[in-house]
Formats: structure tokens, C-alpha cells, sequence
């Protein structure tokens, strides 16, 4: 039950209490007035004196002094003298009267006969009604009052209560509108109040809870090293394209930073990250005057940018600009190229997965043609192998060629150790003298099913560097494919051709990946004993990754084991790389392993890992890898 109908229900009980009160109070007051009435009729001396016989008479004289409204007298001997007078119950219309009558009787016997009276005391009830009826009418009066100025209160009340309630569902939806104080007064301004802070603060933890959103929302949708929207913005990009609609145009260039995992391995990641932000820069100052254009980051290094409503014979100054800028990028960085750009025009209702392959197709192109350079692929036909074929072509030719060069980079020994070896990068060129991308072709050298052909190419002309200038002294490091490793007609190869030159077999150091050696260990054993049967040496690359590490010591045994990066990344500050290094380092010395670190980029990585005791150093701290020359005379003994 409510508060109103409570208060009502406690009004009526009490002003009902108060009605009775009166009325008893009234009731009480007849009554007395009643009694003294009859008792002067009792106590009258009329009833000392001689009354007469006959009852007519005797009601006449009687009737002077004390009105009846019944009288009846029966004589004792002769009924012709009895008389009767009203009666005994008298009709009495007025109910609130009638709530007062007394009923003030008396029977007496007289001389001559029997007396009978009802006292009429329709003055006393008159006078206690007109007394009642003025009290009840002033307590229900005040009742009214009471009750009117109490649901007026409540109306109000009411409206302030609707008003917070509402105003609560507003803030539950999340709607911050100025509080209206001139609906919470007095008792209720404390609510006023409460409310006006909870919602200062809701709209406090609400702003901060969006800002973080956002935040979390521009992490999750926006690289933060490029700025440029992340691959999930990017497929949403594609599905929108997908869809029946709109007659939408443009082209969309697809860019790869080739250099990103060599500068990431020999530079470190924060080479890397400035080398990919240099790139999006590029990239940004090429399209400022296409202010519709969409920029993303589609994958580790690989970007994708949306012109619309812009055709195919329209982007030649685009593409110039790009090329330029990426240029002049080269030209502040130590590496052979900076990107390569495939371009592909779009339409509304195209195939997303057909569009990207044909990009890719595209960019695959543009690597074959020379550093920073683009291809336009203007056939909208989802032929993916486009690219493929390039590759494939370009690699055979490299084969037939032996178009390759050398970079070299020293690496330092430490504590005294005997000085270990340098490692040879090999530099893939076009019949045009330009630079291929390493990576991008040794990755398509494995997809092709070159890779053997190509480590042989770089074996061979190793051992034709080293035979042609002896002032070339000291040992190189050359990297073999996981691919060719696993294969027994490669390692026989190589064993056959070492054997005719061992005194260059003792100079070279085959380097081999981690992950390689730990899908088939049995093979990477016989390789490794292969190897050391001929004079050369092995040396396991990106070590630490795996989780059968420490089985090489015992099972493969190589000469030398690189350090993965990651694990000199903040060496001096990080205890756990610390911990690692230095097991490894203890492990190894006991089997007579020698411990290189790599990715050295801070004097504080060299100091610690000098006190820890590792055998050599690599890393752009140490040197930088630079063109072979034959009058190199820099040594790595054996």
C-alpha cells in the first residue's frame, strides 16, 4: 500500500475517532441534561399536592410544567376515567436526533390509580444535534483541508519522483541534459542533489570509458607505427567493394616493403618500425592531393591504398611522385631498395579475393623490374599466376646468369677468442644491373622449386670468390636453405664439390635455420657430419627459438650457433634474456661450441654480452654489411 493511502486511511480513523469522541461527548451531555430534567420531574411538589382523579384533568395540569410526548393514566375502579396521551415510541423522522433521544420515563401509582410517563426531550436532542452536526461539520471540514492540502503535496511530490525516474532512464541511456533543481525543493533537494553528482560523474567515467574505447578502437584499427588503417578495416574495405551498389571506381596500389625482415634481423626492430614509418610517409606525401584516398596496413609489410574515381592513365604522375620519394628515402637508409608498388584498378561488384591476388600479382611484377619500381596491371581477369611467372622467369634467368653479388659483414670476436668468420649476403640483379629483393627471391626461388638451384649458384661462386683473390683470407659464412639441407642429393652435391677443394672447405662455414634442423633432425645430423667430413664447418642461424634447442649440442653438434636477435634486444635490462644467453653459453663451452650474438645495435647490448662471455658479436654496432671487393683484406681465421 502507498504513503497516500496509508495517510488517508490514518486521516479517516482518526477524524472518524474524532466524530465519535464528539458524539459521545454530545451524547454524555444530553444525557446529564436528561437526568436533572427528570429528576425535577421526580422531585416536583406538584406530587405533594391533591391531583385530580380523572386523567384528562390530571394530563392538563400536569402537562403545564413538564411537557410528555406519552401520558397515560389508568384509574384503579372506573375506566371511564383513564387517558391517553401520544406515544409510547414516538415517530422521530430526524435519524441525527434520534441518535440523542434519552427515553426519560416513569410509572408511579397514585391514589385513585396508575401513572405512565415519557418525559418529552426534544430540546435536549435538538440542542445535542445542532451541537453534534457544528462539531462533525468543522471535523470534516478540517479533514478536507488536511486531505486536499496533503494530495496536492503528493501530486507534486509525484511529479518529482516521475521527473527523477525519468531523469534516472535518461542517464541509464547514456543522456547527460542539465538537472531541472526547481523540481527537487526542500525535503527532496538532498535528491536533487545526488543526482546532479551522479551524473557529473557518470558523464566522468562515461568520457573515460569512451576515450579508452577509442583508444582501444584506434589500437585495434589503426597501426600505430604507420598511423594507416589495419587489416580488419582493410577487409571491411573489400567486403564493401564486393557488394552490388553504387557504380564506384579507382585504383587500388598495392605497396611491399621488402626490406623489412632484413632490417628487423640485422638493424633491429626499431629500424624496422622507423624504415615502415618512412615508408607510410612516402606514401602520404605521394597521395596528399587525393583527399578521398584510404591508406592500410594489411600485413607485417605489406600496405594497400584506395584512390577512387581515378583511372588507369591518370596515375603515371602519382606513381613518379611515389617512385621519387621512395628514392629519396633510399638515399637516407642503408639498404638496395625501399618498396615496390603494384597497381590494379577496382569497380563495385568485383571479387575482393581476385582484386588482391591480382595486386599482389602486380607487386610480384614490380619486383623483377629493379629497386622502387611499379607495375600496372590493368586486366581485372584474376589471374594471380601473373606474378608467379615473373618470378619464375627471373629466377631461372638468375640461375642461367649467376647474377648474383656479395655483401659481407664482419663479425667480432671476444675475450681473445681466435677470430671466427664473416658471413656472405648474396645480392640477386636483373639482366638491367638492378637489385631484386633477397627475400622475395628466395622466397619464390622454395615456391618454384629453385631453391636447390639457387644455393648451388651461391656455393659455386663462393668458392670461385675465394679461388680467384687470394688476398681474400680468413673464413665465410654462407647461407644454405632449410629446403636444400633436407635434401640427400644437395648434401651429397655440396660434399662432392668440397672434396675437390678442401682448402676452401676449411674456409667456409655453412649456415643453416634452427626451424629447419628441428623438423627433421636425423637429416640435419647426417648433413652436419657431411659437412665436417669435407673440412667445412655449420653454424645454426636464429638459435633459441625452438623448443629442441638444447638437443643440438649433443645430437647436431655444429661449430657455431647464432643467438636469435630477440635475445640481445635489451639484454642489459632484460634478466630473463640474461639468464638464457648465459646457459647457453655455459652449455656450449662444454661441448666446444663457440656462442655469436647477433643484432647487436647499443654499447650496453656489447658490454653485456661481453661479460657474459659469448665468442663473437654481429650487428650494425659492430659493422655494417657492405660490397665485396677483392682488395678486402679483412681476416676471419679458421
Amino acid at each position: 500500500m502507498s504513503i497516500a493511502k496509508i495517510f488517508h486511511l490514518v486521516l479517516l480513523i482518526i477524524f472518524g475517532s474524532l466524530s465519535f469522541i464528539s458524539f459521545n461527548y454530545e451524547y454524555d451531555k444530553a444525557s446529564k441534561l436528561a437526568d436533572e430534567a427528570l429528576q425535577q420531574y421526580l422531585n416536583s411538589p406538584i406530587w405533594k399536592t391533591t391531583l385530580p382523579v380523572d386523567g384528562k384533568s390530571l394530563f392538563t395540569t400536569l402537562n403545564s410544567q413538564y411537557p410528555f410526548y406519552f401520558f397515560q393514566y389508568t384509574h384503579g375502579q372506573d375506566g371511564t376515567l383513564n387517558y391517553t396521551e401520544g406515544q409510547l415510541l414516538p415517530d422521530n423522522d430526524d435519524t441525527i436526533a434520534a441518535l440523542f433521544t434519552q427515553g426519560l420515563g416513569d410509572t408511579r401509582s397514585l391514589a385513585e390509580g396508575r401513572l405512565q410517563v415519557k418525559i418529552d426531550d426534544s430540546k435536549i436532542t435538538s440542542k445535542a444535534k445542532q451541537a453534534f452536526v457544528s462539531n462533525i461539520t468543522i471535523i470534516w471540514l478540517l479533514y478536507l483541508v488536511i486531505a486536499t492540502i496533503f494530495s496536492l503535496l503528493m501530486m507534486r511530490l509525484k511529479r518529482s519522483i516521475v521527473y527523477a525516474s525519468s531523469y534516472i532512464d535518461a542517464l541509464s541511456e547514456l543522456k547527460f541534459e542539465a538537472l531541472a533543481h526547481s523540481r527537487f525543493r526542500g525535503e527532496l533537494k538532498p535528491i536533487g542533489v545526488a543526482l546532479d553528482k551522479a551524473r557529473g560523474i557518470l558523464h566522468d567515467k562515461f568520457e573515460e570509458m569512451r576515450n579508452h574505447n577509442l583508444q582501444l578502437n584506434k589500437e585495434v584499427y589503426q597501426d600505430p607505427v604507420t598511423l594507416f588503417n589495419t587489416r580488419p578495416k582493410f577487409t571491411q574495405k573489400l567486403d564493401s567493394l564486393a557488394k552490388a551498389g553504387k557504380d564506384n571506381y579507382g585504383i587500388m596500389a598495392m605497396i611491399k616493403a621488402t626490406e623489412l625482415a632484413n632490417i628487423n634481423q640485422s638493424q633491429g626492430r626499431e629500424a624496422g618500425d622507423n624504415y615502415l614509418a618512412g615508408i607510410a610517409s612516402c606514401i602520404r606525401k605521394s597521395i596528399a592531393n587525393q583527399q578521398q584516398a584510404e591508406c592500410f596496413r594489411i600485413s607485417a609489410s605489406d600496405f594497400a591504398v584506395f584512390i577512387p574515381n581515378l583511372l588507369i592513365h591518370d596515375v603515371h604522375g602519382l606513381l613518379n611522385d611515389l617512385k621519387h620519394n621512395f628514392d629519396a628515402f633510399q638515399e637516407t637508409i642503408d639498404i638496395e631498395s625501399v618498396a615496390y608498388t603494384g597497381l590494379v584498378p577496382y569497380k563495385q561488384g568485383n571479387d575482393a579475393l581476385s582484386l588482391v591476388y591480382l595486386g599482389d600479382a602486380a607487386v610480384s611484377i614490380a619486383q623483377t623490374m629493379g629497386p622502387n619500381t611499379c607495375h600496372i596491371q590493368e586486366k581485372l581477369n584474376g589471374d594471380e599466376l601473373i606474378g608467379d611467372s615473373h618470378w619464375k622467369t627471373a629466377i631461372e634467368d638468375i640461375i642461367r646468369r649467376q647474377a648474383l653479388k656479395f655483401h659481407t659483414q664482419d663479425i667480432q670476436p671476444c675475450r681473445g677468442a681466435d677470430k671466427v668468420y664473416r658471413e656472405l649476403f648474396s645480392r640477386f640483379y636483373s639482366r638491367e644491373g638492378k637489385f631484386l629483393p633477397t627475400a622475395t627471391v628466395i622466397g619464390m626461388a622454395g615456391r618454384h622449386g629453385l631453391n636447390v638451384e639457387l644455393d648451388k649458384i651461391i656455393i659455386q661462386n663462393t668458392i670461385k670468390l675465394l679461388i680467384n683473390n687470394p688476398s681474400l683470407t680468413g673464413s665465410f659464412g654462407i647461407n644454405v636453405s632449410t629446403a636444400s639441407m633436407q635434401q640427400a642429393q644437395f648434401s651429397a652435391w655440396v660434399k662432392d664439390l668440397l672434396a675437390r677443394y678442401r682448402h676452401i672447405a676449411a674456409r667456409l662455414v655453412i649456415e643453416i635455420n634452427e626451424s629447419g634442423i628441428q623438423s627433421n633432425i636425423n637429416i640435419a645430423h647426417q648433413f652436419v657430419r657431411d659437412m665436417h667430413s669435407v673440412g667445412a664447418r655449420v653454424s645454426v642461424e636464429h638459435f633459441g627459438l625452438g623448443f629442441t634447442s638444447f638437443k643440438f649440442f649433443k645430437e647436431i653438434r655444429p661449430d657455431f650457433v647464432k643467438l636469435d636477435g630477440s635475445y640481445t634486444e635489451e639484454i642489459d635490462t632484460n634478466d630473463n634474456n640474461r639468464f638464457f644467453v648465459k646457459m647457453i653459453v655455459d652449455v656450449a663451452q662444454k661441448q666446444s661450441i663457440k656462442v655469436i650474438a647477433t643484432s647487436v645495435e647499443r654499447q650496453e647490448e656489447k658490454f653485456t654480452l661481453e661479460h657474459l662471455l659469448v665468442d663473437g658479436l654481429q650487428g650494425y654496432y659492430i659493422a655494417k654489411p657492405k660490397p665485396m671487393t677483392v682488395t678486402d683484406e679483412h681476416s676471419a681465421t679458421s
